[in-house]
């Protein structure tokens, strides 16, 4: 019997909170038993990006006040903070470049990360020059980088950054896809089912049986989303 040579299984929100409810011992019956696996979906999202960086969520941004990623604006001589895309969760990398576009000239520097106490104790704050350094301040609702040296006039400077952007919201009735790869969906329906049993009495003697599923299934999905670079060690280092 030959294969059906398609790989387009992709399932909606619906379809992955019934077979949640499916695993949980129950069906799902009403409007409202949407509702909250669609709310259990956006929390246990929120619980992912505690448990790691998830590389799908991964961007390479050019910094510009809008917010958009497009890079169009260089850095402002003597400003030293400068407020990140909205939706950041953490901040990986973060470059200097000089010359953005020109083929002969387009330099990037990576940027040193440094501490809180550590910039708090730096003397001159104000000194001009090339940047060198970054302090990310992670707010409420924004992420704000500051640079040391504060930029100069010398050179037109522009922030390219990898950040972690927060997981897509489900979307109202499930009609919208979840913002996750498929190699995640066994961990997301696991772990849906496992949530759902929490909420439904009747499903009170399965509980710790998909608590355990769920945690296998995510441990199997993030041991897969990992960069895949070699490795390699050195002799020598500090004495």
């Amino acid at each position: 019997m030959a294969t059906s040579d398609a790989t387009t299984f992709l399932p909606d929100v619906g379809e992955l909170v019934e077979e949640a409810y499916e695993r949980a011992g129950l069906t799902l019956r009403s409007g409202y038993d949407l509702r909250t696996a669609r709310r259990s979906i956006d929390l246990m999202m929120l619980e992912w990006q505690n448990r790691g960086i998830n590389l799908w969520t991964v961007e390479e941004l050019k910094y510009d006040s809008l917010g958009t990623g497009a890079g169009t604006e260089t850095l402002v001589e003597g400003d030293s903070t400068y407020d990140l895309r909205p939706n950041t969760i953490a901040v990986l990398e973060v470059l200097l470049r000089e010359n953005d576009g020109n083929a002969s000239t387009q330099v990037d520097y990576e940027l040193n990360r440094i501490s809180r106490d550590a910039h708090a104790s730096i003397p001159t704050k104000l000194t001009k020059g090339r940047p060198s350094e970054c302090y990310i301040d992670r707010k409420q609702a924004t992420v704000t980088l500051n640079l040391w040296p504060v930029p100069d006039s010398s050179t037109k400077y522009k922030l390219v950054y990898y950040r972690v952007r927060r997981v897509e919201d489900s979307g109202p009735g499930g009609t919208y896809d979840a913002d996750v790869p498929d190699r995640f969906w066994p961990a997301l329906v696991s772990g849906l089912a496992y949530n759902i049993s929490l909420k439904r009495p009747e499903s009170t003697d399965r509980v710790q049986m998909l608590k355990q599923l769920y945690e296998e299934q995510f441990a199997l999905a993030a041991s897969e989303d990992r960069e895949k670079a070699n490795l390699r060690f050195y002799p020598g280092g500090y004495s």
